[in-house]
């Protein structure tokens, strides 16, 4: 039996062991999946440790996935555009890979689950942390019309634009100054967690526009709830993406791509 894990600081609230398992029991691979809360100052010498003693495989979640590129000796090319990873493994050698599945995760349960596409479409990102940062040379390869990132923190946001601004023509503003209307709107903020909600106009949406939020919780987000109530065409929140660069991970790590659609339909109840 092969072990993995998911590590984080809250992590009770994971739904990731119960995803695994799932998959395991589908796909009949021989794993044990379970969840550790790890804190930032005992993050390198857990992994260590992990794999030294056999492990096979992590999910990496808040607040540790930038840490997760350093320990690694190799980054897959979401990982290292991102700067932020969501799964180690060793390869053959024994050494630390890192791997970003956050933004193939993302894209996928917008195209296949939710039937939508991005390419040529006017993208806004609501914030330019991690979640933002794992995502976005996954919606770049879809070809969008443009992308603009909002942040409250201007300098993030700039700083985005100017990495990824060679690729696609990318726009960085604060939500104050942000203007126009937009297809698609995603949710990079973890706000919506404590009812907090970017400073967005209704304004902003255009019409038959989509909304998603990167984050899910048991009830909706304030995100949700503000797309639902100023109109919005079509709102999700993350839990299909959850699942999804679950998916991703474990394909990666058993070779085995399992089925998305009966546990996300299990997850929403």
């Amino acid at each position: 039996m092969s072990l993995y894990a998911v590590i984080g600081d809250p992590i009770s609230h994971s739904k990731s062991p119960l995803i695994h398992s799932d998959f395991a029991a589908e796909t009949g691979e021989d794993i044990k999946y379970v969840a550790h809360k790890v804190s930032s100052e005992n993050f390198d010498d857990f992994v260590n440790e992990f794999f030294e003693k056999g492990g096979s495989g992590l999910n990496v979640t808040l607040p540790h996935k930038q840490r997760a590129c350093k320990i690694a000796k190799h980054l897959d090319s979401v990982s290292k555009s991102a700067e932020a990873a969501n799964t180690l493994y060793l390869n053959g050698d024994g050494e630390i890979c890192a791997a970003n599945t956050d933004g193939p995760g993302l894209i996928a349960d917008i195209k296949l689950n939710k039937n939508t596409q991005i390419k040529g479409k006017d993208l806004l990102l609501l914030g330019a942390g991690g979640a933002i940062r794992g995502a976005l040379i996954s919606l770049i390869d879809e070809e969008p019309a443009s992308i603009t990132i909002a942040n409250r923190t201007v300098s993030k946001a700039e700083a985005l634009r100017q990495k990824f601004d060679k690729v696609l023509k990318i726009n960085a503003c604060s939500y104050q100054n942000l203007e126009g209307d937009f297809d698609l709107i995603i949710n990079g903020t973890s706000t919506g967690l404590i009812d907090d909600v970017p400073a967005l106009r209704a304004s902003n949406l255009r019409k038959g526009s989509f909304c998603y939020d990167m984050y899910y919780s048991s009830g909706d987000t304030a995100f949700v709830c503000w797309a639902k109530a100023n109109g919005a065409a079509h709102v999700f929140d993350g839990l299909g993406m959850l699942v999804e660069q679950a998916a991703e991970s474990f394909f990666l790590w058993r070779g085995v791509r399992p089925n998305t659609e009966e546990i996300i339909k299990k997850l929403a109840g």
